[in-house]
This record gives structure tokens, C-alpha cells and sequence, in this order.
């Protein structure tokens, strides 16, 4: 299977998790990796730089949306690089049309599309290319189509990062395309552990990375004491959600504990903000229901550090 990867990577730590899962997994061919909400390029060197640690040079990288876009609702900032990598990474920055025809012929050759970052480049690329969206096997990390399920943070549709950063551009796509969608209410029943860092660290150098960038997410973020220690579905030493992985394990077929059902939703902006609910008028939308986030949390350390 080829995988397409539209990513915010330098950001929350998920999207590196995501990636050195992908990089493991059997029978998968990475086509092409974009990002969005990029820094001048910053991004796009973030990946380059964790590709090479995995082994994975050749891999096409390009810079897509800029967050110096105005359809941002905010300048999405990146943290302190000076403590989340071991050294300075040099920018890769390109025109944003080189990121479009990567996606562009990604879909073209019939590639699994994965957005697990704003949904800026797919809507880019639809005003570009009308209809290309149509065609495209896509799956989507976003959306909150249901209440989070009790012992979860009690977070609403404001903390959907990937749908509301870009709100426009989330619902043009999800208007344009047919994606299948895992959401944020099933995504943070997953964790990162900081009981997970000691095989982290005699690992691959990629992994040994993400253990590095999870001690600096942790010291920020103080996720263990917000949430592992006041939530009763996570374990108390629980770093982070594994929103990305699970994406992109989900759509590669990982299946253990997962339910998927076809729901019709409406997606539509309310004062600046995307809002979907389920609705006999909606649009027929695979979405998955449910999740065993401790069956997951151990297949992807054992397959990252295996």
C-alpha cells in the first residue's frame, strides 16, 4: 500500500509518533510526506531530518501551507527547538504548488491520503484542481461527531486542533471529498505513557527522539497531572494522546477493539466555528465509534520499538 502524509509534524508529538509507526509498518510505501501550517519550511525539515534517522532519505518531502496564511485562526507556533531537537534543523521551504502536485499525483495513482494537520493543502489543492477531491482515498484525523465518553477530558468542538485551526478549509473539503474520519473524541482514548520512554530510548534513534521530545512535552504540557491523574479512562503517568497514530493505524487496517460505523453528518460553520452533528440529512460518513486505547497504546510501542 502507498500512503500519502499531510502533516503538522513539530508540533504536538503525535504526528513523529504517527510517523516512525508508519515507517515500521509492513507492506507500506511512504509516496510522499507534505506539511501545513508550516514555518518558512521549518516543518518540512523537521520531517526531512526524522525520515533520515529512520533509514528513509528518498522520501519526497515539500512545504505546504504557510501559517502565515490568513485562513488561520491563529499563527500556529512551534516550540523551543533548542529542547525538542538535538540540534538545529535547517528549513526546507519550496512553493506551495510543489506541495499541491505531490498530493495531486498521490491521489492521481490512487495513494491512501492521510491528514493528520490542518486541511489547509487538500482544500488549497481543490480550489486548484476542482474536483480531484472526489477521487481521493483520504482519511482524515479530526472532527467531533459525538460527546466524549465519560473518565476522557470533557473537551467540545473548540479543541479540535485539525478541524478549527482552518475552519473554511476543513469544511470545503469535507464537502468535496468522502473521507473517512477519526475523530478527536475517539483519538484521546489513546496515550503515550511515561512508562513508555525507557524502551523508547533503546530503540531506533527515531524513537529515541520521540522519548527525548516527550520529556519536553511533558515539562510543558503537565498532561500526567491534568489528565492521567484526573481522568479515570487514562493511565496516570499519560503524557499524551496518540490522536495521529491511531489515524493512521486505523486507516492502514489496524482493527483490534476498533468499531466503525457509517453515520450521517452535517458539517456547517457557526460563528467561526466548524460544528458537526449526526442528522438523517447529513452526508453518509464512515466514522469510527470506538477504540481499546490500552490494545493500542501496546501495538504501537511494540511495533515502533521492535
Amino acid at each position: 500500500m502507498k500512503l500519502h502524509l499531510d502533516t503538522d509534524l513539530g508540533g504536538d508529538i503525535d504526528d513523529l509518533c504517527a510517523l516512525a509507526m508508519v515507517c515500521k509498518w509492513p507492506g507500506v510505501e511512504l509516496s510522499a510526506i507534505t506539511t501545513n501550517q508550516d514555518d518558512r519550511g521549518t516543518r518540512a525539515g523537521y520531517v526531512r531530518y526524522a525520515l533520515n534517522l529512520a533509514g528513509r532519505p528518498s522520501i519526497p518531502v515539500a512545504a505546504g501551507a504557510d501559517a502565515s496564511l490568513d485562513c488561520y485562526r491563529f499563527f500556529p507556533r512551534l516550540p523551543d527547538e533548542t529542547r525538542y531537537w538535538p540540534e538545529p534543523i535547517p528549513a526546507t521551504p519550496g512553493p506551495i504548488d510543489a506541495a499541491l502536485d505531490l498530493l495531486l499525483e498521490s491521489i492521481t495513482n490512487g495513494d491512501l491520503i492521510l491528514g493528520t494537520g490542518a486541511y489547509t493543502n487538500l482544500a488549497l489543492l481543490e480550489k486548484r484542481n476542482p474536483g480531484s477531491l472526489e477521487k481521493a482515498n483520504l482519511c482524515l484525523m479530526g472532527g467531533l461527531v459525538f460527546p466524549v465518553p465519560d473518565g476522557f477530558p470533557q473537551w467540545d468542538y473548540t479543541m479540535d486542533w485539525n478541524m478549527q485551526i482552518d475552519a473554511q478549509s476543513a469544511l470545503l473539503v469535507l464537502a468535496r471529498a468522502n473521507p473517512f474520519l477519526v475523530p478527536m473524541t475517539v483519538t484521546m482514548q489513546t496515550w503515550l505513557r511515561r512508562a513508555d520512554l525507557p524502551t523508547l530510548r533503546q530503540a531506533g534513534p527515531l524513537e529515541q527522539l520521540i522519548a527525548k521530545q516527550a520529556e519536553a512535552w511533558a515539562e510543558d504540557h503537565r498532561m500526567e497531572t491534568r489528565f492521567g491523574q484526573t481522568c479515570t479512562g487514562l493511565p496516570k503517568d499519560t503524557i499524551n494522546f496518540q490522536h495521529d497514530p491511531l489515524a493512521c493505524a486505523i486507516a492502514l487496517g489496524w482493527n483490534d477493539g476498533i468499531e466503525i460505523e457509517e453515520i450521517p453528518v452535517i458539517s456547517e460553520i457557526r460563528e467561526t466555528w466548524l460544528r458537526q452533528r449526526t442528522d438523517p440529512a447529513g452526508k453518509p460518513t464512515r466514522v469510527v465509534t470506538k477504540v481499546d486505547g490500552a490494545k493500542f497504546a501496546d501495538f504501537w510501542l511494540q511495533l515502533v520499538t521492535g
